[in-house]
């Protein structure tokens, strides 16, 4: 018996063994057996070498059951697992979790949707286990392959197809979530799972589910659009700088391969999910990388159908508006340079007109707008920059009437981007939103042969100047009794800056008025923006030490208007402006005498010369027989230099000035491109400062006289040259020096020096003879002292 009990002894199972058959019940409905799973718990925990042999007899098990469809059982093994993976940390849990995944495995390996579920939700638990050491071998691919499966799941029955595409989307936030934060194991960003996870998302985003989602009405979060958009923002979050990429490509690849750029309500959708979820992990900077990729697709559909790039314009605004601040990046002028060579593909295109170019207007609208945007987040030195680099873009005039056209229009797109972007910018400082590379190409650009380009560029000059928002209110040109009232015009003291930026640079826009109201081809409206553009100098600028030189600016343009030669149509406007110019200059500076004089001028061309007056010029009802015949304009109905020139005095003006007209320079019909160096001296200070090099009497440099505009770079070469000159005459004179010391006689160098000594006694000797005495007594006591100066010194010193 002895030898029996022994035999019996070797026969019976491992104690692991027993414990994990005690936790199996009778009946698998009940569960588990709660004491013995304690047990077995308590077992592993202490014996934790046992813990992967308790593993694999679990998985045998399992796959016992699986094969014999005991489904009951299965799900008492799989609770067993996740009780023990939960309960235990030992080292040498990692073989254990081998097991575990081959289980889960097999069951997702199964047909049934329950089992399925049942694995993904294990895995799951498992993803939420954040284990003691590092696993280096272990891999993931069949788990984002299998999920991504389930993801696109078409079960006919609606409720098991929702719960198993649920079930995978999980699966892959689990997978992420699991390999996302331990280097040492499968890089789940490469393009290999990226391919495969980010499209399974995607794919149940769009449904109308998520498209109706808002943050007011409630959610069904058990439906797989929800959770699919609850994953995606969460891949998004755990991107780091350099795996956002990872995460974008799939995204326009997916939009590409389906065709959801039109419409565009999805991509929208999409790309507002991942700005929204960069910010929310106060991750602004990586918002630069989403407006980058987005900008690189759009190159890469240069060619293709406007209505897809208008789209992807489109999500590059929505974009751009979420981001905070972040969105151009540091390559600032490389974003501008993308966006306008685009708007430059789009205008070149010469398709006819149709439903193709209504779809390039609607793109080259998209641009404008998205690079309003883009210069919103910019700090305002760089709106500046970008204008100007927006300006640099302007083409040159084209010799066909085809091109001509195309340049016109180009140059239309351009001026409504600049002023787009000038929207966006908040003058403080004129000499700061008028910079010298900005306004003289700015007023060159304003010769335009195309009237209505030069609203947009006057209309651009009314964003810049206007500060207290006066420029609305000053769109018609009228004469009212009380400008301020009536207007109701916002008024403020002009700041000596301004003041001082007028007198070097007022004679640019004086020029810029002149050389616009005398063009032939102007329009009521661009009567009306030169107009408010003169009485916003006016308010901005208007300071006492320019106010003359406003008055003689309107009487300038009253003297070109009376002897030009232009329609009596725009003569008429002429008149009219100078007559409210001077109305509002007069009431803004408050010269009561100016104020009844320009009135008294006012009465009478209602009487005698109604055509004048801007109810007359304005209407735009008028016809060629509603004007008089004759072009003579009466001295009386004009206002006179020397009458104003006398009130000015009387207000206490200095109008000396008044007499002195602006130099003017002549309209040149080539517009723009022509760039005039010779500058003209200012009427009031130095607007452009001018020098007269003189022949080679005068500098060695130059053989003749000629007139050379100061600019940085004319400074620069001129103070290279001086100093060339000067070290050449140093050089000269250390040789001569060198020279005489070394040949010429020692007599003759003591001979200079002492002529040089006695040079600078006798100049001080002067000097001080010139300087009176401190005191009488002082001087008295000092008489029959010898001064210094006057003392004999030995040959020896003197040297």
């Amino acid at each position: 018996m002895p030898g029996c009990c022994g035999c019996w002894e070797v026969l019976r199972p491992p104690r692991y063994k027993r414990l994990v058959d005690s936790i199996f019940p009778v009946n698998p409905q009940d569960g588990l057996v709660k004491n013995n799973m304690d047990k077995l718990t308590f077992y592993a925990m202490t014996t934790s070498e046992k813990l992967d042999r308790i593993g694999m007899y679990l998985e045998q098990r399992l796959s016992r059951d699986i094969s014999r469809h005991r489904i009951g059982f299965v799900f008492v093994a799989m609770d067993a697992l996740d009780q023990l993976l939960v309960a235990c940390h030992a080292h040498s849990l990692n073989l254990f979790v081998e097991s575990f995944l081959k289980m889960v495995q097999k069951l997702l390996e199964c047909e049934e949707p329950e089992l399925q579920i049942l694995a993904t939700q294990s895995f799951i638990k498992f993803a939420n286990i954040e284990e003691d050491t590092p696993s280096y071998h272990r891999r993931y691919d069949f788990f984002v392959s299998k999920f991504s499966v389930m993801s696109h799941n078409a079960n006919r029955n609606d409720d098991v197809r929702s719960k198993i595409r649920g079930a995978g989307l999980l699966g892959l936030q689990g997978v992420v979530r699991k390999t996302v934060s331990d280097d040492l194991q499968v890089n789940i960003w490469d393009p290999v799972h990226m391919d495969k996870i980010v499209p399974s998302l995607l794919f149940n985003m769009h449904t109308p589910e998520f498209m109706s989602m808002d943050t007011e009405s409630p959610r069904d979060e058990d439906h797989p659009a929800y959770i699919a958009e609850m994953v995606f923002r969460d891949l998004v979050c755990r991107a780091s700088y350099g795996n956002v990429k990872s995460v974008l490509q799939p995204v326009l690849c997916h939009i590409d391969n389906h065709r959801l750029w039109v419409p565009n309500d999805f991509a929208i959708k999409c790309f507002k999910v991942i700005m929204y979820s960069v910010q929310i992990q106060r991750k602004q900077q990586y918002g630069y990388l989403v407006i980058q990729m987005v900008m690189s697709h759009l190159d890469r559909h240069t060619n293709s159908d406007p209505s897809i790039k208008a789209s992807i314009i489109e999500v590059l605004y929505e974009s751009v508006l979420i981001s905070a601040g972040g969105s151009v990046g540091p390559s600032v002028l490389d974003v501008f340079n993308t966006l306008l060579r685009h708007l430059k593909t789009s205008v070149d295109n010469k398709s006819p007109e149709g439903e193709k170019r209504n779809m390039e207007k609607k793109f080259e609208e998209a641009i404008i707008n998205t690079i309003g945007e883009f210069a919103n987040n910019l700090p305002d030195y760089q709106k500046i920059e970008i204008m100007m680099f927006i300006m640099g873009k302007f083409p040159l005039f084209g010799q066909s009437e085809d091109t001509g056209f195309m340049d016109n229009y180009l140059q239309t797109m351009l001026l409504k981007t600049l002023l787009k972007v000038a929207t966006k910018y908040k003058t403080v400082i004129m000499n700061n939103a008028f910079p010298p590379e900005f306004l003289q190409p700015l007023l060159r650009i304003s010769q335009l042969e195309e009237p209505g380009l030069r609203v947009v560029v006057q209309e651009i000059l009314h964003t810049l100047l206007d500060r207290h928002d006066n420029a609305s209110k000053l769109k018609t040109v009228s004469i009212p009794k009380d400008v301020v009232s009536e207007l109701d015009l916002t008024l403020d003291k002009v700041p000596r800056q301004d003041s001082l930026f007028m007198k070097k640079n007022g004679n640019q826009f004086y020029w810029h008025i002149l050389d616009n109201l005398q063009m032939e081809s102007n329009k009521a409206n661009n009567f009306e923006a030169i107009y408010c553009t003169m009485c916003l100098i006016s308010i901005e600028m208007g300071g006492d030490d320019i106010l003359v030189e406003l008055i003689r600016l309107a009487l300038d343009i009253q003297s070109v208007t009376v002897e030009s030669s232009l329609p009596k149509t725009h003569k008429c406007c002429n008149h009219a402006i100078v007559a409210a110019y001077l109305n509002v200059v007069a009431q803004i500076a408050n010269l009561s005498p100016v104020v009844q004089y320009v009135s008294d001028t006012l009465e009478l061309r209602k009487k005698e010369a109604p055509h004048l007056l801007p109810e007359f010029a304005f209407n735009r009802s008028n016809r060629e027989s509603s004007y008089p015949n004759e072009d003579k304009v009466e001295e009386k109905w004009l206002f006179d230099q020397t009458a104003l020139q006398e009130l000015l005095t009387e207000c206490g003006q200095d109008a000396s000035r008044l007499s002195v007209p602006i130099a003017q320079r002549p309209h040149s019909s080539m517009g723009i491109m022509i760039h005039d160096s010779a500058m003209v001296s200012s009427m009031s200070d130095i607007g452009s400062i001018n020098i007269e090099l003189d022949s080679i009497e005068s500098s060695p440099l130059l053989a003749r006289k000629k007139v050379e505009e100061i600019t940085v770079e004319s400074l620069k070469k001129m103070l290279a040259e001086d100093q060339s000159v000067k070290r050449e005459e140093e050089a000269r004179t250390r040789q001569e020096i060198l020279e005489r010391f070394q040949n010429a006689p020692f007599e003759e160098i003591v001979a200079r020096a002492e002529a040089k000594s006695n040079r600078f006694h006798d100049k001080l000797y002067e000097i001080l003879e010139l300087s009176p005495p401190s005191s009488p007594d002082h001087t008295k006591e000092n008489q029959s002292a010898v001064p210094v100066f006057e003392m004999q010194f030995p040959s020896l010193y003197v040297y």
